[in-house]
């Protein structure tokens, strides 16, 4: 009993924790805060100048377009759920977040996260829809049928988020309040936590695995169906149009699928907080900058809208 009182007692002494970043050595400290406010602003106006070229510009008010636009806006929410802080962190002594504070910042970039994964695949259906069925292209993916994939999208991935945040606010912190990350993200909660972690890690596994590798499937399955289609296109000049219209969208799920399973999609035993932090760089902040300049690079409609509305 007495025990069990002090451990109360402990959990109850960890109310905030403190970020390390990404380097504690003060001259890489002021590199890094160089290097990430340049990329966060690359990633803002980037991915807003994608959404108000795709609202304002009537020849990008069809689906794939739709649906980018809806990732302009994750994106934005992605890096802004973390870098403004860490930006603030490598400018200041004080490294402190306060444990709700702790909690939004994994809520919101769980969710925008989540978020990503969905349009991702949903955006893999879109092209399988496209090429596989172009006759039915506007029955599949009609006005309707988009608002609701997008809108199941947001909430399935900010559910999810709630039940990851909701089950993290029950654990208790009492080993150490020092988060070796630049970041509040599940995996290093879980090793500073001195409650038992069972229940959220198979939940993290069942219920976040479940939106990461279903979105997976189905652009795995969305490709395999894509890369038949384009094999029976009989002549080179096709297969080319026809792989082009996916390619960048194919690029961003390589980049963004790959760190982010590895991430979450393996026990918690093998996490190392040293080893790891640097893998969210990747999805979390350098795809969402990547978005928009892989989708304008190698996009002609969006290069002729971005021409049109500069006037060139």
């Amino acid at each position: 009993m007495e025990s069990q009182h002090q451990a109360v007692q402990n959990s109850t002494a960890v109310t905030e924790f403190i970020l390390l970043g990404l380097s504690s050595n003060p001259r890489v400290q002021l590199i890094l805060f160089g290097l990430f406010l340049l990329i966060y602003l690359v990633a803002l106006s980037g991915n807003t100048l994608i959404f108000l070229i795709i609202c304002i510009d009537s020849r990008l008010h069809n689906p794939m377009y739709f649906f980018l636009s809806n990732l302009s806006l994750v994106d934005i929410g992605y890096t802004s759920s973390t870098v403004p802080k860490m930006l603030m962190n490598y400018l200041s002594q004080d490294k402190h977040i306060s444990l709700t504070g702790c909690l939004s910042q994994m809520y919101f970039f769980i969710s925008f996260g989540g978020i990503e994964c969905l349009l991702l695949g949903v955006m893999a259906y879109d092209r399988y829809a496209a090429i596989c069925h172009p006759l039915h292209y506007h029955v599949l993916m009609n006005r309707k049928v988009c608002i609701w994939l997008a809108a199941a999208a947001w909430v399935l991935g900010l559910a999810n988020s709630g039940v990851h945040s909701g089950l993290m606010s029950l654990l208790s912190f009492c080993r150490d309040n020092i988060i070796q990350h630049f970041f509040c993200d599940i995996p290093p909660l879980f090793q500073l936590s001195c409650s038992d972690t069972q229940v959220n890690q198979i939940t993290t596994f069942v219920v976040g695995g479940g939106v990461i590798m279903g979105s997976f499937l189905v652009t795995l399955v969305s490709y395999a169906y894509i890369v038949q289609a384009i094999l029976r296109i009989r002549t080179k000049e096709g297969r080319l149009k026809a792989f082009s219209t996916c390619a960048s969208h194919l690029t961003v799920v390589n980049i963004y699928f790959g760190t982010i399973i590895f991430t979450y999609i393996r026990p918690n035993s093998s996490y190392s907080q040293e080893q790891d932090r640097v893998l969210p760089v990747l999805y979390g902040i350098l795809t969402p900058m990547l978005n928009p300049i892989i989708y304008s690079l190698r996009n002609k409609d969006v290069k002729g809208a971005l021409r049109k509305a500069m006037g060139s």
